[in-house]
């Protein structure tokens, strides 16, 4: 199996179920996940625990004070921001290793701000019905990571 590193970063997550579904992904894939504060949830909620099943203490865990710590400590990083606001498609994107994803909050998504400030780095996945205005949080990141997976591991088979 091929080793690469992809960090998913998710920007204020509210709902613990979803960041214990993307944690047992990360896990299941030695990925970094990076949690970015405010967090809607205490890390010990049991709900958090729960979805994540008994892979917590497996997870390699970065938590951050705001925006402007990740980028402090992550200087070079590479990131594409998740967003329904964006007409580029993340499969037309060329990942590369030690990308990283970042998804916003299940409510209100990315600020505006930040969007703004990198459009060229906003990219979303698309979807046909316009009855609907987003994806749950944990479909949308393993989405977006099976297919970064895919690009960056493409001559090997697991």
């Amino acid at each position: 199996m091929m080793s690469f590193m992809i960090n998913i970063v998710l920007y204020q997550p509210e709902i613990p179920q979803n960041t214990g579904n993307i944690a047992r992904m990360c896990v299941a894939n030695d990925l970094t996940l990076h949690l970015i504060k405010p967090l809607g949830f205490e890390i010990s909620d049991k709900y958090l625990k729960r979805s994540a099943l008994d892979y917590w203490e497996f997870l390699d865990l970065k938590i951050y004070e705001n925006w402007g710590d990740f980028l402090e400590q992550n200087k070079d990083a590479n990131f594409w921001l998740l967003t329904t606001k964006s007409k580029k498609i993340f499969w037309d994107i060329k990942f590369k290793e030690n990308d990283f994803l970042v998804f916003g909050p299940e409510t209100r998504g990315l600020p505006e701000e930040l969007l703004k400030a990198n459009h060229d780095r906003a990219i979303t996945v698309p979807m046909r019905s316009k009855n609907s205005r987003s994806l749950n949080l944990a479909s949308t990141t393993q989405t977006v990571f099976y297919e970064a997976y895919r690009q960056l591991s493409h001559h090997d088979r697991v």
